[in-house]
This record gives C-alpha cells, structure tokens and sequence, in this order.
C-alpha cells in the first residue's frame, strides 16, 4: 500500500493561495490546519516500512535446524471444532518451554480431511477461526520455523470421493486409501494444495507422510498399460512367484519416483523456497541414491523397538548426502491394545542419543487433541528432552563417522526379496542386517551402512 504525499488532494488545494475565494488568514487557515491533521492520520494508517516488516527473526531452513518437535492428529469426520482450543499462549507455551527450531504440525492426514480450512481440498467438518494462521503467526515472530505434516500417496477421502484416482487392487477394485501416480491426484489435489500452504499461509515446508511406505502396484488399466509399453511384458503378475514379478515391482518403484521428482520439481518452480521431505525416501526403506530435489531425508522409526531401529535407520541415512532427522515417538503403540503409553524422559534421551550421534537433527512426535490443541503438560517432558540434546549440539550436529566397518545393505538384493515397494516390513535380510549390526556395535566398533552406489570407487574408504 502506498499513500500520495497529499492523501487528501482537494484540502492541499484549497489551502493553496489564488485557488479559493477565501483570505489566507481565515478559510485557507483553517485548511492548512485540517490538511495537517489529515496528513498525520494517514502517516499513522501508514504500513511499516519494508525493512520493518522484515525485521522478523530469521528462521532456519531445515539444514541448519537441529532440534524440532511434531505434532499430528490425522483429522476425521468426528473433528467439529477444530481450532477451539488453539490459543496464542499454547503454542507460546511450546516455544517458551521447548526452545525448538521449528515445528511440524498436522494440515492433512491419512484420512485425508485437512485439519485447516482449506479452500483447495476436502476440511475438516468444522472449525472455530483459522488455527493454521495462528500457527503461522506466532512461530514467525519468534523466529521458528513451520512445516506441515501432509499424507501424500495415502488419502481415503480423495479416493472415496474420486474412485479413479485410486490404485486399482489385484482383483480389479479400486483401493480405499492409497492414490495411484498414474492418476489425476497430484495434479488435482496435492500439488495445488501445497502451493495454497506456501503461498496463502507462507507455511516453510512440509513433511509428506504416507509416501514410498504406503505405495502400491496399481492394476488400473493406465498403469498396465504403460507397463506393457516400457517392458514388453504382456502377462501381468498378481503375486510374489509370477512371472515377471520383480519387473512389476521395479516398475512400480520407478512410477514412485517419477511421482516424487514430478511434485517436488512443480513446487520448486512455484515457491523455491518451500522445502519438501518425503517420510521415509531414500532411506533403509528405500536404499538408493537420492533422485529427487528433495529438501532433507526424515522418518519416523518404530514406536516399540525404538533404540534398535533408530541405530539401523540413522546409519541408513547419514551417507546420503542431505540434511537428515529422525523422530522418536513420544509413546508407545502396541498394535494389540488402545492403551498408548507416554514414554519416559530417559527413554526419550536415550532415543534422541542414538540419532544425534550419527549427527542427525532430532525431532519427538507428540499427539494432536481432536480439536487440533495440544496436550499442554507434556511439553515439560520434552523441554527436558530438548535441554539433553542443545547440550550435545555443538560435537554432535552434522558430525561424520570415523570410517571403520562397512555393512553392505544391498539394493538390488533388497528390492528381490522385499514383499512391499518400498519398507523393511516382513523383510528376512533387513532382520538378518540388524542381528549383524547389533553384533559389530557390541564389540565395540564404528560402523556405516552402505549401499552399492556408496561402495563404487570407495571401498577404500572403510579399512
């Protein structure tokens, strides 16, 4: 906005000598007096000048960030109020107690109702005011950065309300929750409602959840098509032990990572600021070279067996040439019970311990009310959590392994034996790695993950 050196011009007129009828010392007087006042007014009403309005604290990007916290509810149908307890003093209360780097907090979960009300894609069914502004505005005066937590491949209502978008299963019905790469979703959806939180919200990044983890073959008739046409192969596989089984896979994976590069570079050309990280790519469930601009590598290791996973998971990461975190959940979560308990601070520590000295950047997981707030107490928790892991910063952030042992994690045998695209899960070799690892650390040695493209013309490196 910009104002005229008179903003109101017929009162500088009139008070302008041989354009009015009236003496200077009566009238014209009272109009210099009256285009004072008016002048000052609108200095008043005046913005702050640009350098004011940057005078905001800078915020880390996400390679210089060490230490963040996320918070996630997934929102539903039953999320009728949401923003009704999101108060300035609560997320205060967060950054005064935690001192983080940034925040990561939940815009669109798995269920796939986004939990601000978004005007691009499917909101939650109600809201009380606009928590995600809020969010936004508090951080930015403090200097934290913003990232949302978003489910990409994975969104039931987006397939629900378009049964096209979906990955088609085995039997030839779309499925309920996983989208497919060949479909209109990143386009229709996904994309423009990245573009609305860097653009509307001026969010700085986001997290996408629900990615190579949850990717599935997709039989619909675009994907086999294609297929068919990149291999030759016209007999489609329908489980392990088909023919052309690992081709299907592969060609599959691919199709992910053309997913990936494709909404990662669309962004990049809108907003290159806004940073992007894809939970899990690149990492021992994806153990390949890094093929997508992404921003930095992050993932979520188990809830139950949390020191062992993070020991294999860090180790997975810390090679591949981008800024890395990984994040502790706050409590467990037995896949038999409801009962999710809350960790305790020393296990936590020790979880923060096992990433930060393979010199990643930490983050814990804390849950989300339905309402969106947060459960305010258990930030005294991490404050001891975060107080442990500044204490360490300086030696360990971005530290780099001594070369020692190196314990091959195979690519190509890997995506051989793996049931799934992309994840560990019912993977007999990355049981059998993690034995083997366990091992070398209990004798006492300084041990790297690598994968073939780590080992080409470097074997040298590991004595």
């Amino acid at each position: 906005m910009q104002f005229s050196l008179h903003p109101f011009p017929q009162l500088a007129l009139q008070s302008e000598p041989g354009l009015s009828g009236h003496s200077r010392s009566g009238a014209s007087a009272a109009n210099r007096w009256l285009w004072w006042l008016a002048l000052g007014a609108a200095l008043l009403a005046t913005p702050a000048p640009a350098a004011e309005r940057d005078s905001a604290p800078k915020r880390l990007k996400r390679s210089e960030a060490f230490l963040g916290i996320h918070f996630d509810f997934h929102a539903g149908r039953d999320c009728t109020e949401v923003g009704l307890n999101t108060t300035r003093e609560m997320i205060e209360g967060i950054l005064d107690q935690v001192k983080p780097d940034y925040l990561q907090i939940d815009c669109k979960g798995h269920a796939g109702f986004s939990s601000y009300p978004t005007k691009v894609g499917n909101p939650a069914p109600g809201f009380v005011g606009n928590p995600l502004r809020l969010w936004r505005e508090v951080t930015a005066e403090r200097g934290v950065s913003l990232y949302m937590h978003y489910s990409g491949v994975w969104d039931s209502e987006a397939v629900r309300l378009h049964p096209d978008w979906a990955a088609v299963r085995p039997d030839g019905k779309p499925d309920d929750q996983k989208t497919s790469p060949f479909g209109p979703y990143k386009d229709r959806l996904m994309i423009p409602q990245l573009r609305e939180l860097a653009g509307e919200y001026g969010v700085d990044g986001v997290w996408v959840d629900g990615e190579c983890w949850a990717a599935i073959p997709d039989y619909g008739d675009a994907a086999v098509k294609a297929f068919r046409a990149a291999t030759g192969i016209q007999d489609i596989p329908r489980q392990a032990g088909d023919p052309h089984w690992l081709e299907w896979q592969d060609f599959h994976r691919e199709a992910f990572r053309q997913y990936l590069r494709y909404y990662v570079n669309q962004l990049k050309q809108s907003h290159p600021d806004f940073e992007v990280a894809s939970n899990w790519a690149f990492s021992d469930h994806m153990p390949e070279p890094v093929t997508a601009d992404v921003a930095f590598l992050s993932g979520d290791f188990s809830p139950q067996n949390s020191l062992n996973s993070a020991r294999f998971s860090a180790r997975c990461l810390q090679n591949q040439g981008k800024p890395w975190d990984l994040m502790s959940w706050s409590f467990s979560a037995p896949q038999s019970s409801p009962v999710r308990p809350l960790k305790s601070v020393p296990q936590l520590q020790q979880e923060a311990a096992i990433v930060l000295a393979q010199g990643g950047g930490y983050q814990a997981y804390f849950r989300q009310k339905r309402d969106g707030s947060i459960f305010d107490w258990q930030m005294k928790l991490m404050a001891e959590v975060a107080t442990f892991c500044r204490a360490r910063q300086e030696i360990c952030h971005r530290a780099e392994a001594v070369p020692q042992v190196a314990l091959l994690f195979s690519r190509a045998a890997h995506y051989r034996a793996s049931p799934a695209l992309f994840g560990p899960w019912g993977s007999h070799g990355i049981h059998a790695l993690r034995g083997v690892l366990q091992s070398l650390l209990d004798s006492q040695n300084s041990v790297q993950i690598v994968s073939e493209h780590h080992l080409s013309g470097q074997t040298a490196r590991w004595p």
